[in-house]
């Protein structure tokens, strides 16, 4: 089956680097653009991270070209300033005031593509902090997202860059508005996103919540349970399952899976509100009672009962999870920050097209420092002495 391709025939000049920029590119170019990876002369720094930001590369920048220029030089920009005359969009995530020393901002490149759209992602959008640097956990920090995540006094940032992500959904959101309005109007724009402001969306029941409880809400794992049953046990094993049960028909039906009939229709568990009430004597109970069995049974249990459950995993084993592999869920991507490697099994975009639920495919690997170099310069009209000449000077790099 052909996987779809929504944005084919769109350009992209991606400057990202990092996460929400790389982010923002992939999303682009998964949905069928061409995009080309613009990157410094020896390769993008992100390609040479360490520890936990060792995948960064590979996950964020599939399915683009690469092309590796100096732009701190006037000829490296005059190679940008050509590309740009045939892009659609041009997305950037610079700290601030980096772009536009680089001549590549958006008052410089307006001059030369009027149609063209032009999205930067920054730590914050218009305001006082918008000349500030941020990075994801900075702004989980500042927005109260960490509060939230940890216990009490010790704030804590989301296992995952999740902000980072955001920021990078939230700018195609604005980029793909911007071409539809471009489609009615035959003009171009710049369009934004951020990192603080995409910390403080994600936040927005909660700052409703307090203004209804009329104080700070407590964090996540000192807060009062909305639900009855809405925890992790640990089996009997050592494994730890979540369960949840949001409604009287999962309480009903958990306890006739697991056989606990004085508690079903115990007069003091009817009704949430009520077992919300009962946890301090009940969850201790349960727990010790779900402590008697192995995972496997709790697991078998849970899905009699038609309730929310998960074990609990970790991110190593989506490689191999059941649900991903059969649905085109997982990509076979080289990890090496400078391409090529061994192939892992990386999630794929979480969207799907059409009656035959197709999903976007891997269709190139992340790619080598300039490895499209050659093809992406003499489309745009370089000769072949011109690029070799660029190379000579510096101007480009090569394949590693």
């Amino acid at each position: 089956m052909t996987p779809s391709k929504p944005l084919a025939g769109l350009k992209v000049l991606d400057f990202g680097h990092t996460i929400m920029g790389p982010c923002a590119g992939v999303l682009f170019a998964d949905l069928g653009a061409d995009v080309v990876k613009i990157e410094p002369a020896d390769g993008d720094p992100t390609r040479r991270l360490p520890g936990f930001a060792a995948g960064f590369f590979a996950t964020y920048n599939r399915n683009k070209r690469s092309i590796a220029i100096d732009l701190k030089r006037p000829e490296g920009q005059a190679i940008v300033h050509r590309l740009v005359r045939d892009a659609d969009v041009v997305l950037e995530n610079f700290g601030p005031g980096t772009i536009e020393r680089l001549k590549c901002s958006w008052d410089d490149l307006r001059k030369i593509n009027p149609r063209l759209v032009y999205l930067s992602m920054k730590g914050f959008l218009k305001g006082p902090y918008e000349n500030r640097g941020a990075l994801d956990e900075v702004v989980q920090m500042q927005s109260g997202l960490a509060y939230m995540t940890g216990p009490p006094g010790r704030p804590l940032r989301a296992g995952a860059p999740v902000i980072d992500i955001l920021g990078g959904v939230f700018g195609v959101v604005a980029a793909l508005s911007a071409l539809r309005e471009r489609d009615l109007t035959g003009k171009g724009q710049k369009v934004a996103s951020s990192l603080f402001e995409s910390a403080t969306f994600m936040l927005g029941a909660l700052v409703v919540g307090s203004a209804v409880i009329g104080g700070p809400m407590p964090p996540m794992p000192a807060r009062k349970n909305a639900w009855g049953v809405y925890d992790v046990f640990t089996a009997a094993d050592g494994g730890q399952i979540f369960i949840g049960c949001t409604s009287d028909g999962h309480w009903q039906r958990f306890c006739d899976a697991f056989g606990f009939d004085n508690w079903r229709d115990d007069p003091r568990l009817v009704g949430n509100a009520n077992r919300c009430e009962a946890r301090e004597w009940m969850l201790p109970e349960l727990e010790r009672r779900i402590a008697r069995l192995p995972s496997e049974t709790i697991l078998e249990k849970c899905e009699a009962a038609r309730v929310a459950y998960s074990k609990v995993g970790r991110p190593d084993e989506l490689s191999l999870d059941p649900h991903l592999l059969s649905g085109g869920g997982l990509l076979a991507t080289a990890v090496s920050g400078f391409g090529g490697g061994p192939q892992v099994g990386i999630p794929a975009l979480p969207v799907e097209f059409g009656d035959g639920r197709e999903r976007p495919a891997l269709e190139r690997q992340p790619p080598r420092i300039g490895e499209h170099t050659e093809e992406i310069l003499g489309a745009a009209g370089y000769s072949t002495r011109e690029i070799a000449e660029f190379h000579a000077a510096g101007v480009l790099g090569t394949a590693a």
